[in-house]
């Protein structure tokens, strides 16, 4: 004898239940903490803006940066130097971490960048680790630069163009 369901249309109601719950329940990725994600937003805009005013030469937008302290003068006396030596500047920076302590921000960066002369130049390539400390919550400011600078390109090659030894004509 055959088997009777008392409720033929359950499985379908549990179905349409169910797709109904999945899609209240994904209906948008809410942010726990808006605060801290706009910080985070400051903080990534004041790197790429660091970088951005080194790149182009323009000392008025990276001093906007800085907090107005003596690390930083020599900072900004050492990417004046490089300003002044080369025509062309390009620089990346691939953020590796970020660390927040109250107002004290660290971030690690990855950089790598070409400073030419002139067009001919076949220009100098370096790179390195870098950690941009920076300070605020609203504003944020660089106040100190640690490990491989890529700001005072043009010190070091004068310091590496007086280790080689001279060219045999």
């Amino acid at each position: 004898m055959m088997h009777q369901n008392k409720f033929p249309l359950f499985p379908l109601l549990v179905l349409l239940v169910s797709m109904g719950l999945l899609v209240v329940s994904c209906g948008g990725k809410k942010q726990l903490y808006p605060d801290d994600h706009e910080r985070y937003l400051r903080i990534d805009r004041a790197v790429e803006s660091l970088r951005q005013a080194y790149a182009k030469k323009d000392s008025t937008s990276l001093s906007s940066l800085m907090m107005p302290i003596e690390q930083l003068e020599r900072l900004k006396e050492e990417a004046q130097g490089d300003f002044e030596t080369f025509n062309a500047i390009t620089l990346d920076f691939a953020v590796e971490r970020i660390m927040v302590d109250g107002d004290n921000i660290d971030v690690f960066v990855h950089w790598q960048g070409l400073w030419k002369k002139d067009v001919e130049d076949p220009g100098l390539r370096q790179r390195g680790h870098t950690r941009l400390q920076w300070v605020g919550t609203q504003s944020i400011l660089l106040r100190g630069v640690q490990g491989d600078s890529p700001f005072g390109m043009q010190a070091r090659q004068a310091t590496s163009d007086s280790t080689r030894p001279p060219k045999k004509k």
